[in-house]
């Protein structure tokens, strides 16, 4: 496997990528409710081919794939972890036009024009170039093939904003520029898939419900698991009170449920 973005191929391949695939329903809880506005935006036919980057344990490679039943979909993460997760579930599943193959996007040896459309769920906010990576996705694209994917937006005004505003007094040094924001800003989206390459590119802000735990507790010791927030935050019982209290005020319903702010991203090749 050729990897020019080492940090994170040992982050997704150790700690990081454990803690999603042991956790991956929780994730997918988190995340599920972006599904249809990242499906629909790809526009995915029957006899599509769909490559998924970042895709992690798999969920949206496989729903791509059951929009494909005459086509198929391929699933490219640098996280073996995470890979052995999405084809224990793909076979749990019955789905069989799918595929996996752990690699890094950037530099992945894909096909020229194989597929009809590319997607991701917030898997693509961590390239070492980002230029590079979507120059070389928009070579494995068919002339006129489709782009869509999610990241995550700026945190100010939103649930999760309030929760890190919380727990960090600087809820960026958390989350990081270079890493989850890194293409939270529409103008440097627009920049680097221009320089990529990509055309008629479109940035819109999308909302989901978002379920982080049964309740404030519960919804505190996975957050503070998430990599970014161990890793800059430490993981000590005082941070978990503090997440707690952050949690409280979104428990309903039997849930803690945050309203959540994605950025969706199209774009043709």
């Amino acid at each position: 496997m050729d990897v020019v973005n080492t940090s994170q191929a040992e982050a997704w391949n150790g700690y990081e990528g454990e803690h999603w695939a042991g956790h991956h329903d929780r994730y997918d809880a988190v995340n599920n409710g972006f599904n249809e506005a990242l499906l629909g935006a790809a526009a995915i036919g029957p006899r599509d081919r769909v490559l998924d980057l970042g895709c992690g344990n798999g969920h949206v490679t496989r729903l791509a794939a059951r929009r494909a039943p005459l086509g198929d979909a391929l699933g490219v993460d640098l996280s073996a972890p995470m890979l052995a997760r999405a084809r224990s579930l793909a076979g749990q599943e019955g789905v069989p036009n799918v595929a996996f193959e752990q690699g890094d996007a950037q530099v992945h040896p894909f096909p020229d024009s194989a597929f009809d459309a590319a997607i991701s769920r917030f898997g693509i906010m961590f390239f070492a170039d980002p230029v590079a990576a979507f120059g070389n996705v928009r070579r494995a694209l068919r002339d006129g093939g489709r782009l869509a994917f999610l990241s995550m937006a700026l945190l100010a005004g939103t649930d999760l904003g309030t929760v890190f505003a919380a727990i960090a007094p600087r809820p960026a040094a958390v989350t990081g520029h270079s890493g989850p924001l890194s293409l939270s800003d529409p103008d440097h989206v627009q920049e680097v898939l221009g320089a990529a390459g990509f055309r008629d590119v479109s940035c819109r802000t999308v909302h989901a419900d978002q379920v982080w735990g049964r309740d404030a507790a519960d919804a505190a010791e996975f957050l503070a698991g998430w990599g970014p927030v161990r890793h800059n935050l430490g993981d000590g019982p005082e941070l978990r009170t503090t997440i707690t209290d952050a949690m409280r005020p979104f428990e309903h319903d039997g849930a803690v449920r945050l309203r959540g702010t994605a950025l969706l991203v199209q774009a043709r090749s």
